[in-house]
């Protein structure tokens, strides 16, 4: 069914209060825009599949209904941009979760996999992804359009009773709650601009200080970036950003001498911007920030990564549980380094599969060795 008006979502959601699960999917498009715009909405339920028009259907809060009733299990597969669009056009998130890739990981699965793989695999049904580039944004939709938006979510219920059902003959259902309910957490999908400037490219070759300046100006940019709604590189690139703060400005001709940002800037933009890097750089040097990554006077940790990599290899192969799911490099290298909190490691389930015995090995309370070519884990 395609939905397009008002009375036909309220009908639906009506029809759909009853329902085990609610299976979930959006198509957006975000190249112009800085937010996502929604272009459609498909669910599908116990009995029935949708496709829901937000150009045409402009409330779409009766769908709250269905989202804050913890009686429906809403189903989606790599859940995080659906949510975050949910989170911004609805107010609230969705709960409980069940994401087909997260769970996919746990039975054997690579780490990412495609939805459509994932529907072959457990459904045997080949999809084929012919309107992957289409543009949502154009109205009338075709028949075939709807068609490919509608296979996105049909498929979810059959693969959470079976995905289900596996998870739950291996004792591993209840390893999911954690990851399911940070997806339901509306911290995650808040923006905090003053963060904005770890995720600049090159950010790793400013100083301290030189960071003070990125942080106002990444935090500028993204304010900025949203009132126009316009994607943050529209405003200034994150070369601009580093390069700027690289010169530690102290006047809108010093601003003005990276190449583009004049064109970028007005000169009331560019004095604001020069006032709170200059603030920034007069900080204390201990309230000057410092990215989360390894110092530069840590020790080298290959020798004890490539043990640790040899075990969760191990434990990968005989859970069946795909390596970066179970351990990242980088939650290796902080391991190593004598890191112990925020590790995905050391939390939940996958400390229960290997991030104990990590922890043992690191203190020398366990050896590795090989015996007729398999490795061996021995307790000392």
């Amino acid at each position: 069914m395609y939905i397009t008006t008002q009375e036909m979502l309220e009908a639906f959601v009506q029809r759909s209060c009853s329902s085990s699960v609610l299976a979930i999917d959006t198509e957006f498009m975000r190249e112009k825009t800085y937010y996502a715009r929604l272009c459609l909405i498909q669910m599908a339920t116990d009995t029935e599949a949708v496709v829901i028009d937000p150009f045409q259907v402009r409330d779409l809060t009766p769908l709250n209904a269905l989202f804050e009733n913890t009686e429906i299990v809403k189903l989606f597969h790599a859940a995080a941009q659906d949510l975050e669009i949910i989170y911004r056009v609805c107010g609230m998130l969705p709960r409980p979760i069940f994401d087909t890739q997260i769970a996919a990981a746990l039975l054997g699965h690579t780490q990412q996999i495609g939805y459509a793989p994932l529907v072959y695999s457990v459904c045997d049904v080949r999809i084929k992804k012919i309107e992957s580039y289409t543009d949502w944004s154009r109205r009338p939709l075709s028949n075939s359009q709807i068609d490919y938006a509608l296979e996105d979510v049909i498929y979810l219920p059959q693969m959470h009773v079976s995905m289900k059902k596996e998870l739950e003959e291996k004792g591993r259902l209840s390893w999911l709650a954690d990851d399911f309910d940070q997806l339901s957490d509306e911290s995650r999908y808040e923006i905090d601009p003053r963060e904005r400037y770890r995720h600049l490219k090159r950010v790793t070759q400013l100083t301290r200080r030189q960071l003070a300046g990125a942080r106002e100006f990444a935090a500028w940019r993204e304010l900025e970036a949203q009132r126009r709604n316009v994607p943050r590189k529209w405003v200034v690139t994150d070369e601009q950003i580093v390069e700027a703060s690289k010169r530690e400005p102290h006047s809108i001709n010093d601003l003005f001498m990276v190449r583009g940002l004049k064109d970028r800037l007005n000169t009331k933009e560019a004095r604001t911007l020069i006032e709170a890097m200059v603030r920034a750089f007069d900080l204390p040097e201990e309230e000057f920030p410092e990215l989360d990554g390894p110092k530069k006077s840590e020790p080298n940790v290959d020798i004890e990564i490539d043990f640790m990599s040899a075990l969760v290899r191990l434990r990968s192969k005989e859970s069946g549980v795909a390596f970066q799911t179970l351990a990242s490099h980088d939650d290796l290298a902080r391991l190593a380094r004598g890191y112990r909190k925020d590790l995905e490691v050391l939390s939940g389930w996958r400390r229960v599969l290997v991030g104990e015995e990590l922890l043992r090995l690191l203190a020398g309370e366990i050896t590795l060795s090989l015996e007729n070519g398999e490795l061996k884990v021995t307790k000392i």
